[in-house]
């Protein structure tokens, strides 16, 4: 069991204020400066002593790790209520867009879908999105909204590929992603 699952005590009203204050703080800094904030930086955001962090948080990495696992379980949540929807394709869309342009923004969320040197993609801390994400996909690709060809694997390749793209280009290229996405038409 790692540190991120381990079962821990119920915590006293006082502590969970706490921790819930560090992790505010955390998501924030970790969003606009990565993981390279100092966590005295983050204490002090929190309006909390370093202790305090490490009372709930052994290390800064596990940290780092609580706050993006915690918001890319907010994404999963949210393409997991897009399933019902009675207009795949749109949604399908309109969420990858949404995606790209949250995570694009956050620099703590950069650093950890990075496939060569984030940790989200090699715990599996993203399997959760990654199903919901297949079936947006499945469902978009039943409607004929999206290519048949395009895997969950070609998927999250191109939502790294559209991140770095939404964060270095000064035009929206996303748009040309997502014009790839859709089925080949005759006469095109």
């Amino acid at each position: 069991m790692d540190e991120l699952t381990a079962e821990k005590p119920a915590l006293r009203a006082d502590a969970r204020r706490n921790r819930a204050r560090v992790l505010a703080a955390a998501e924030e800094a970790f969003a606009t400066e990565g993981a390279a904030v100092p966590l005295d930086e983050i204490a002090r955001r929190a309006g909390v002593g370093a202790g305090t962090v490490y009372r709930h948080f052994p290390s800064k990495e596990a940290l780092f790790q609580a706050v993006v696992v915690d918001r890319i379980e907010q994404f999963a949540r949210e393409a997991r209520e897009l399933l019902g929807s009675d207009k795949p394709g749109e949604v399908f869309f309109a969420f990858f867009r949404r995606l790209i342009r949250q995570v694009s923004l956050n620099k703590a969320l950069c650093d950890a879908l990075a496939p060569t040197t984030g940790f989200a993609f090699k715990t599996g801390a993203n399997s959760g999105l990654r199903d919901a994400l297949g079936q947006l996909l499945a469902r978009a690709q039943q409607a004929g909204a999206v290519r048949p060809d395009i895997t969950g694997g070609d998927l999250r390749a191109l939502i790294v590929g559209s991140v770095a793209a939404q964060r270095y280009a000064e035009s929206d290229l996303v748009r040309v992603v997502i014009d790839g996405l859709k089925p080949v038409t005759s006469g095109s």
